[in-house]
């Protein structure tokens, strides 16, 4: 018995200890069904702002942080954007971090056409009572890799710049990210043109970093989020003893509708990525080598996907080349290729409702 110590007191202290031990095991551990950490990289942007009221309102998520990229709009617009929908749903908790204003090597390009000329579908919102993070939108990406290792999924719904450059400034995060689920690409055919998808179009170079930076991708592209059409009859349930939120997502849903993306109805793009992060379930995938083409007069954008994950393997004979066999090549992206649509607009008009 340790000096001075009587035996209740030794019994106290032991038992004491096996509850310290027991409560930093569970803290080391948490909890199987805990919320999936998050970062989502905007262009706010229609389909942007459902994408990040879905977030928020699932509770299979916890989003930790929103970083802005140029695109659908200006950084600055969808910076305010971004502040404005937070504020909307009282979340100002969540940091919102303006970063690239401009893709890696080309001139933007904005889309009044496709999101209205507040980028928002003509949605009105109070002004914000969100104040933004200080920090440059990669430096975000970065600092939250590094607090949450190996816990963060990367959700980005717009051109790629930011995250490629978080990758340049800082590699040593490519193994520290769950997975990232982007909204971009398409193998079989663009909404920019004959083959570029426009996310990806935005910036080709920063998306063949990501694509290539060696972590878990799932590319939530035109094949499926084309097939996820939410209808007049879903803005109107939006609509029904609609709140303020309510109203102003079925606004915007009126606006995509309008659009006419998606047959009968409108795809609601960057909202699927996140449904597919609440319910991987609702997307089928294929692994495949997918690159971007970041050359090229027509298909300047496309995100190529190798179908059989081979190429063919060629030798010198004489004044040409001879084909002698196939080389095997690795994959590098889980490729949507079918999606439960009604389930997912189901999901997302069930949860902004009536709020």
């Amino acid at each position: 018995m340790p000096s001075g110590l009587s035996r209740i007191q030794l019994t106290i202290l032991t038992f004491s200890l096996a509850f310290l031990a027991s409560t930093g095991a569970r803290a080391a551990s948490p909890p199987a069904d805990q919320p999936q950490k998050v970062v989502i990289d905007s262009d706010p942007g229609t389909d942007d702002a459902l994408a990040i009221l879905l977030a928020v309102y699932s509770p299979e998520l916890d989003v930790r942080g929103i970083s802005i990229v140029a695109g659908n709009v200006t950084a600055d617009m969808g910076y305010d954007d971004a502040l404005r929908v937070l504020s909307l749903v009282n979340r100002c908790d969540i940091p919102v971090a303006k970063g690239a204003e401009h893709p890696l090597l080309q001139r933007l390009v904005t889309g009044t056409y496709w999101n209205g000329a507040n980028g928002l579908g003509g949605a009105q919102t109070p002004p914000s009572k969100c104040q933004g993070d200080h920090r440059f939108g990669p430096d975000l990406i970065i600092d939250l890799v590094h607090k949450y290792p190996n816990e963060l999924t990367i959700i980005p719904i717009g051109p790629l710049t930011n995250v490629a450059l978080a990758v340049r400034k800082d590699p040593s995060i490519v193994p520290l990210v769950k997975g990232v689920v982007l909204m971009g690409g398409s193998i079989s055919g663009g909404n920019v043109n004959g083959a570029a998808e426009y996310n990806i179009y935005q910036d080709p170079e920063a998306a063949s970093i990501v694509f290539n930076a060696g972590w878990p991708i799932t590319m939530v592209g035109l094949d499926v989020t084309e097939k996820a059409a939410i209808l007049p009859a879903d803005a109107n349930k939006l609509d029904e003893k609609a709140g303020p939120l309510s109203h102003f997502a079925a606004t915007v849903a009126r606006y995509q509708i309008g659009l006419g993306e998606a047959s009968g109805g409108g795809a609601v793009h960057d909202a699927l990525a996140v449904g597919a992060v609440v319910d991987p379930t609702l997307l089928q995938t294929k692994f495949l080598r997918v690159d971007v083409e970041t050359a090229g007069e027509f298909a300047r954008g496309e995100t190529v996907a190798n179908r059989f994950g081979t190429v063919e393997k060629n030798v010198p004979a004489g004044n040409h080349w001879d084909t002698v066999g196939l080389t095997k090549i690795q994959p590098n992206v889980h490729v949507g290729v079918g999606v439960d649509g009604r389930s997912f607009i189901d999901m997302l008009v069930t949860r902004l409702s009536n709020k």
